[in-house]
């Protein structure tokens, strides 16, 4: 894909030193003030870098809103013998994600969950029970895996078990964020025609979109062009869509790349600013892959070190990472997209065509946003690779074997690519401009943050087609 197809093809350009410093201090105030001094002297690609960090200067407010006090009362709700001294404690273990902002510790949106994560042994103080809706997803989630692999062993492997899924997503703009009789522009994802999906139908929508992107767009959307009223405005669309579970028993021996295809050169090149072959993830796939020259067993041990190395959290704002695999890497922690971007990125240093495919995980029982990844070896194609579904300290092992390489099909998946401009194309900045999962919206006067719409996707029904092949 063309430069300009990447809509962060801009972060590569250096910010002002001054800026720069002040942000990596937590000055923000102070970043800011100089920003806006600067940029009306700025031109082109230099002007476009400092407008984005002002955005990220507020998005930075935005994720992290808690000070330490506030952060106490959230995380004694569950924690209910928590006393306000250990907060200092767990802040200094590394257990509460923070950041210092104009002098103050301001705590992860998110922290909560988090704290749970990197700090296990306050799970035995927390007052929460068990989901019970877990355990049912869990359970279902493995008996669809195993019923998957048993059809794909009998025709030799492929993709298998067709499910039809009826959707509807809705977007609603809240009341008073735009001006009365304003237009507002929305896109919400609708997946892509793929090996996954090979069937896609728009079934109905209010109002009528005013484009639905091919099929095979990268990152797939249908669009909407809104009148803000007194109650705001929303957009809704209901389709349909088959999903396919995969699996494939790979003989190394046979499985090669072929570096003269297209495929080879699209995907194991760059994608900047995350997807970047930098001194220290080339030297990590270096120590990671060793000696080996199979294609198939390079991804293997590239899989292998991200499953057993990698801890799953919650991320802050994907904008608000300069180079998402580096950090993944460097902290040995990030969510299901960032650890399929280290995936991503170490495969295509290795020479192993690799790519994002994301949306949403539709088990029947409860269903999320998700991102996943897929590796490209001859003669089999695309292969799947989920790292966090797969990852070893679920501890059980079915999974680590099954997500490198199969999918059991209960996915979405509107996106093939990270950053890629929509059809028709956003004028400002995305809300998240890596990923494409609940939808964009903005007006004339600039993007419209999560905080100014709300978004749901009803799983309406999932009816099973393997009866009719």
């Amino acid at each position: 894909m063309k430069a300009r197809d990447n809509v962060l093809w801009f972060m590569s350009t250096e910010l002002p030193g001054r800026v720069r410093e002040l942000i990596s201090r937590g000055e923000l105030s102070r970043a800011e003030e100089e920003a806006r001094r600067l940029l009306p002297s700025l031109r082109g690609v230099e002007k476009l870098r400092l407008e984005f960090e002002l955005d990220r200067v507020r998005r930075w407010r935005l994720e992290f809103p808690y000070t330490l006090d506030q952060g106490f009362e959230e995380l004694r709700r569950e924690v209910p013998d928590l006393k306000r001294e250990e907060m200092e404690e767990l802040l200094a273990r590394g257990c509460l994600d923070h950041v210092v902002v104009d002098g103050e510790v301001r705590l992860l949106r998110r922290f909560v969950p988090n704290a749970f994560w990197l700090c296990p042994e306050l799970r035995r103080r927390r007052r929460r029970g068990k989901d019970e809706r877990l355990e049912a997803a869990r359970l279902a989630l493995r008996h669809r895996v195993e019923r998957v692999v048993e059809a794909a062993r009998e025709l030799g492997g492929g993709h298998v078990l067709p499910l039809r899924y009826r959707v509807r997503a809705e977007l609603r703009v809240k009341p008073g964020v735009v001006p009365e009789g304003e237009v507002v522009r929305v896109w919400i994802p609708l997946p892509r025609v793929c090996e996954l999906h090979p069937q896609v139908r728009v079934l109905s929508a209010e109002p009528e979109p005013a484009r639905i992107a091919p099929e095979d767009h990268p990152q797939r959307t249908a669009y909407f062009e809104l009148v803000m009223g007194k109650e705001g405005a929303s957009c809704s669309i209901e389709y349909e869509f088959i999903a396919r579970g995969f699996y494939s028993e790979v003989d190394p021996r046979e499985a090669y790349v072929d570096e003269g295809s297209e495929v080879y050169e699209e995907y194991t090149s760059e994608r900047p600013p995350h997807i970047s072959f930098t001194p220290s993830l080339v030297e990590l796939a270096r120590r990671i892959v060793g000696g080996e020259e199979n294609p198939y067993l390079k991804a293997k041990r590239i899989w292998g070190w991200i499953t057993s190395n990698i801890r799953y959290t919650y991320a802050r704002d994907y904008a608000l990472y300069d180079n998402i695999s580096e950090y993944v890497a460097r902290e040995r922690r990030g969510d299901c997209g960032m650890q399929a971007l280290l995936f991503i990125t170490l495969c295509r240093i290795a020479g192993i065509p690799a790519r994002w495919q994301s949306g949403w995980y539709m088990n029947p029982v409860r269903h999320g946003m998700h991102d996943w990844a897929q590796f490209y070896v001859e003669p089999y194609g695309w292969l799947y690779a989920d790292p966090s579904f797969g990852n070893r300290r679920h501890r059980e092992d079915w999974r680590t074997d099954f997500y490198f390489g199969g999918i059991e099909g209960y996915r979405m998946a509107p996106n093939v690519e990270i950053s890629a401009q929509f059809d028709p194309p956003k004028e400002h900045f995305r809300s998240d401009p890596v990923d494409s999962q609940r939808g964009e919206v903005e007006w004339r006067g600039g993007n419209l943050y999560y905080d100014k719409w709300d978004f749901e996707l009803k799983v309406l029904e999932v009816e099973s087609l393997e009866e009719r092949g």
